[in-house]
Order: structure tokens, then sequence, then C-alpha cells
């Protein structure tokens, strides 16, 4: 099978500029653009302030993950999924294990899953709430930025009490997590959830009845839901139309089947319906928190085989087979079986899928990043067509794009 590779570049993009009435003027929003929330260049054509067309051009922060991981092999690549949508690295490095455990043919304990559960949950909390924050700070209502951030510190105190980081916490593993929870873990996330309630409300007295959000927001950057199952749309920018999919709850993984929460739904898709999900998304992600903190079990934190697992520090200064397991670890990884496998969770922007191609030794013959980010980008057009200059920081705002999570 042969691959032919195609870039884009700026004499395509000038190719395309030519289709248009040489009285329409181009302007180029970014690559350095505060709303574009990083290096995102959008080439815009207006009729006057009127949205013509918006022509993204990405590459910017390209990296080469995907080859990256082919060459760091599967444990060593954990801390680099931090660094894909680096607004969760709790969800990334979760659903970069879960495809592994998948081709390996294991699964992690039930302590570790119901941690990895609440940790992912407070990732999506953490992202949206930088979401709402700078999507309502782009539009003009400052306030809720720092409002959103108060929680937002909280959250990643609770982060470094768990893995000694606040941001790029490589704290999932093969087969479990890292280390357990500290012992005043659940009092510190009971103390946030029992208070963010109020917290919600009080954004919601901030936005949603406010007349300049909603009309800046109602009516705005309006897709259709087969448009956007078309486009491959995924999580709240999906539900924003209407379309009843969670992974979470239609294939579920780790404690999720255990756990009873509602999916939101828009019924416009507009930007306005895209904020509602969102926000009913936190109150139901403190509803599945309550629920995990509850039944958390006892036991291991990891698959007890040293093949997959690294052995305990206590057992390396013991035993010569230990330490033996411990640098064959850190040295080859994890050796992983031949076959191929897809594994797909509900991040915060919507799937987040490991496509992960396993020849016997401890790195992939190939990997592959299904990144929701991208495919919800490739709507952005649509979105913005018809509507005035101005409105174009909301439609980008809505769509909560993180451009390490398009560029890989």
């Amino acid at each position: 099978m042969s691959f032919k590779l195609e870039f884009k570049t700026d004499r395509t993009i000038s190719e395309k500029l030519k289709e248009y009435h040489p009285e329409h003027m181009v302007l180029n929003m970014g690559p350095q653009h505060p709303s574009t929330h990083g290096v995102l260049r959008l080439v815009c054509v207006l009729d006057g302030e009127e949205i013509v067309d918006v022509i993204p051009d990405l590459g910017y922060l390209h990296r080469g993950m995907e080859k990256l991981a082919e060459a760091k092999g599967y444990h060593r690549f954990i801390p680099f999924t931090d660094r894909l949508d680096y607004l969760s690295p709790m969800s990334n490095n979760t659903a970069l294990v879960l495809a592994v455990e998948k081709l390996l043919g294991v699964e992690a304990p039930p302590r570790a899953q119901y941690i990895r559960t609440i940790l992912c949950e407070l990732a999506r909390i953490s992202s949206h709430l930088l979401w709402l924050g700078t999507g309502a700070l782009d539009i003009g209502a400052m306030s809720v930025f720092l409002y959103t951030f108060r929680e937002r510190e909280t959250l990643y105190d609770i982060f470094e009490s768990v893995c000694g980081a606040r941001f790029t916490v490589s704290y999932m593993r093969v087969g479990g997590v890292s280390v357990d929870i500290p012992p005043d873990f659940k009092q510190r996330v009971q103390g946030f959830i029992d208070d963010f309630a109020r917290k919600i409300d009080e954004y919601n007295t901030l936005l949603t009845d406010n007349k300049i959000w909603r009309m800046r927001t109602e009516g705005i950057g309006v897709i259709s839901a087969e448009r956007a199952i078309n486009a491959g749309m995924t999580g709240p920018c999906l539900r924003g139309s209407g379309v009843d999919v969670d992974l979470r709850r239609d294939n579920p993984y780790m404690a999720y089947d255990q756990l009873d929460f509602d999916v939101p739904l828009g019924e416009n898709g507009d930007t306005f319906d895209r904020y509602l999900v969102r926000m009913e998304e936190l109150r139901q992600s403190r509803r599945i928190i309550q629920q995990a903190l509850d039944g958390i079990p006892d036991g291991p934190i990891k698959v007890e085989d040293n093949k997959i697992s690294f052995p305990n520090r206590e057992s390396i200064e013991t035993s010569m087979e230990a330490l033996i397991h411990h640098f064959l670890l850190a040295s080859e990884g994890v050796k992983a079986p031949p076959g191929e496998v897809y594994h797909a969770i509900e991040a915060p922007k919507g799937e987040l899928g490991f496509y992960v191609v396993g020849d016997g030794t401890g790195y992939p013959k190939r990997l592959r990043i299904r990144s929701p980010s991208f495919c919800n980008l490739s709507v952005l057009p649509e979105l913005a067509r018809g509507h005035m200059i101005a409105d174009l920081v909301a439609c980008i705002g809505t769509i909560d794009l993180v451009l390490g999570d398009c560029d890989r």
C-alpha cells in the first residue's frame, strides 16, 4: 500500500484566494492572536466586516508526536501526551494507557479505575473552566475569567498533591497509576465539589441571562446535527447540535458503567447552546466525582505483573528479581504483542483516540492519534460565514480548541 502525502502551503492558500472577488479584503488573523489560544493562522476573506470565508492554516505547532511515540516506546511516551491537549493531561495519559492495556489484554485494578475516573472528571472541570473564562474574556466579560481561575487553582493544588505536578502530570501508567492517592485526597476533593455547585451558580448569574452575552452567542456559529456528524465533530460541540453521543455512556470504560449521569444536549446548535451544554457538564462531572468518591474501593493501584507494572520501591531494595524487572521496564518498556487496537475516551473536547499497532517489542510499529480539536476546527469556516469579523472570536471560543491537540 502506498500513501501520497499532500501538504498545504501558502501557495495553495494563495490559489484559493484567487477564487474570490478582487474587491474582497484578505485579513490574516494570527498566527499570534490572543483569541486563537495558540499558534493558529486564519486567512479571512471579508466583504466589509462580513466574513465571506475563513481558511485555517495549521502546522505552526507541529512536533511529530506520533513519530516520537514510535521512537520513545509505550511507557516513555506518556509525558508527551501531557503536551497534546495541555489543559487536560490526565485525560490524555488515560487514553494512551487504556489503548496499550487493550493491546496487552490487561485491565487495571478497580481502585486504579476509580482514581482515573475521578481525576479525568476533575480534568474535565478544569478544561471547561478555562474555556469558559477565556471564551467570555474574548467577547468582553473579564470578571468570569477571574472567577474560573480561582477554582482552577484549587484543582491544580489537588493534582500536585496526587503526583507532584500541577500541569504536566504524567500520572497514569500502563496497568494502573504511578502512586496511590494521598491520605487527604478524598477530603480535598469533597471540599471542592461541595462548594463547586455554588460557583457554577455564580457563573450562570454572570452570563446566562446577561443581555450582551446572549446577543453575542445566540444564533452565532450555527451547525446542524447532520453537518456536525459528517464533519466528525465530537464532544460538547456535537452535543450542542442535539446529537446524543457520549463515549462514557455509549462505550463505557474505567468506572463509568457503575456511575449515573446525564448527557446534556443543545437544540439550536449555536454558540449559546454549546455554552449551556458545557455548563451542565460541569454539574454532571461534579455528580460523577461524588459517586466515585463514595464508591472508591481499597486494593492495589496497578497490575501485579512485573513485566507490565514497575515493582514497588520496597521490593526493589530487597529483591534482585524486582530490581531486574524495574531496569528492563525503564530501559525497554512494556512489550506489547503483535496486533492493532483503537481505544477512545470522552475527553473534555470530544473523542480522543489512540490507534496502536504492536509488533512484539516495547515500541509501537505505528501510533496514530485521533484528536478532537482537529476535527472540530474543520467546521470553523461554516460557523463563521455570514457573520461579522467581531463574531469570529466567539466562533473560535465555542470550539474550545487547543493547537497542541490539532498539530500533534
